[in-house]
């Protein structure tokens, strides 16, 4: 499995004024950080219960990468169930079963991320089992060329998902010269091609002490976790991502894939974000929230509207729309994915800028209010279960080197003023260079030149 994009759940930094009273209608469980010698971190967040959830993430995905190898992290993903000396792949999938514990795995293009779902007295042994195939996996090379085909396939069904289309062919349009526009599965020569070798270099040179972390929420004693950390990641070779990371610049692109006949046109439009701990991302998020999202076929987005939505509901040609915001080390990307049908582009397209505009020089504190609200009610349902905590503790100290807790969040978002937002508005989508990616009959689709025009009217 692999995600494309990272969702956004905080930032770490902001132009802060004198917080708003913090709402404490929930006591969230503390989470507890140790950093061992070596680098290597370890965080618990104990919310009680009989399971937990147990996790490695690592920060290594398809952005280093280089093209000879870009595919390498989701090709170790695919090998990492298939067998140890200590554990054939019969024997491993047999343990799981007979604990009662699920194992899983993810790819982006920043992080890879490996974690079990477990009864509390199995933690020591799930931790076992994934620090195993992790670091010892056989990677067989009747396994890798068995896994070759599994890829392929998959890489077809990415091809028949235009939503994975429009965003692939986003990324590499707009960082054409850094490995943050590669896909996560890389080409079909590098799958075709990718060796044990290559399989082991990776994991040498990525998987190192300051670049992980195990995340153990649910039912979870933290001295317990940092002992198990020791026992089983203690021989890991010291290092972080410094001398990999290549910062990626934003160029604008227009991407306009014609194929005619096709009943609608699926497409991104966008400008430049900004990165995970930039000041401004706090507010961009709320940003987000006001813009929204609308499925005419499930009527999402109908009984609790956007101001956009409510525009584009009476358009009947339009189909979806869906505001994003995804970040990353140095950059971000923001801006509207849609499913229209061809005529209706233009449509589309003039609506989204006028709501950009809305937000930079019209929005009033009662709403900026609403969507405050709308961003935080979001972020509190994203955390139900102790995998979801598990994964979001994971990203937090992979992105900004800590856990930030639930009232200094809300702190930071209560005190964006009306006239800071409209201030980050401005200058991100007023100021902001536009960059499409569209499939479809695309002929109704305004040119970048024509759609930066209606920003200056």
């Amino acid at each position: 499995m692999y995600r494309r994009f990272a969702s956004n759940i905080i930032t770490r930094r902001g132009s802060l004024v004198a917080p708003s009273p913090v709402r404490k209608s929930i006591i969230t469980p503390e989470t507890v950080v140790t950093t061992l010698p070596s680098g290597f971190r370890v965080a618990t967040q104990n919310v009680g219960g009989q399971t937990a959830t147990i996790g490695v993430w690592i920060d290594a995905g398809s952005r280093y990468e280089n093209d000879k190898n870009n595919g390498t992290a989701h090709f170790l993903e695919h090998m990492a169930f298939k067998g140890t000396p200590r554990r054939s792949k019969s024997s491993l999938e047999l343990e799981v079963e007979n604990i009662g514990s699920h194992l899983n795995a993810y790819t982006s293009r920043e992080h890879t991320t490996y974690y079990a779902k477990c009864f509390n007295d199995k933690l020591d042994q799930s931790v076992d089992i994934l620090s195993d195939i992790l670091l010892n996996s056989n990677l067989d090379k009747r396994d890798i060329e068995a896994e070759r085909g599994v890829i392929l396939r998959e890489m077809e069904e990415v091809e028949q998902n235009l939503q994975e289309v429009v965003f692939d062919e986003l990324h590499t349009g707009i960082f054409p010269k850094n490995a943050l526009g590669y896909t996560i599965l890389g080409p079909v020569n590098n799958i075709n091609s990718i060796a044990k070798s290559d399989l082991q270099e990776y994991v040498k040179t990525h998987y190192r002490s300051g670049r992980m972390t195990l995340v153990g929420t649910g039912g979870v004693r933290h001295d317990e976790v940092v002992r198990l950390a020791e026992k089983y990641f203690g021989g890991l070779q010291h290092g972080d991502s410094s001398s990999e990371f290549h910062p990626a610049k934003y160029e604008t692109c227009e991407l306009h894939k014609f194929v005619d006949q096709m009943p609608l046109c699926y497409g991104a439009l966008v400008v430049e974000g900004v990165s995970w701990t930039h000041e401004d991302n706090l507010a961009l998020m709320v940003a987000n929230s006001l813009i929204g999202e609308f499925d005419r076929a499930r009527g999402f987005g109908v009984n609790a509207p956007s101001r956009l939505a409510n525009r584009l509901q009476n358009v009947p040609e339009i189909q979806s729309f869906q505001a994003f915001n995804t970040c990353y080390k140095e950059t971000g990307i923001i801006g509207i994915y849609f499913v229209v049908e061809p005529t209706a582009c233009r449509s589309l397209v003039e609506a989204v800028i006028e709501a950009w505009k809305y937000l930079a020089t019209e929005v009033d504190a009662q709403t900026l209010e609403k969507g405050k609200k709308t961003l935080l009610t979001n972020l509190e349902l994203m955390l139900d279960g102790s995998t979801p905590i598990c994964e979001d503790i994971g990203r937090q100290l992979l992105c900004y080197g800590r856990k930030i807790d639930s009232d200094e969040l809300e702190q930071r978002i209560n005190a964006i003023t009306i006239d800071r937002f409209r201030e980050v508005a401005e200058k991100i989508f007023m100021r902001g260079k536009i960059s499409t990616s569209i499939v479809g009959a695309t002929k109704s689709m305004p040119k970048n030149r024509e759609i930066q025009d209606l920003l200056r009217v």
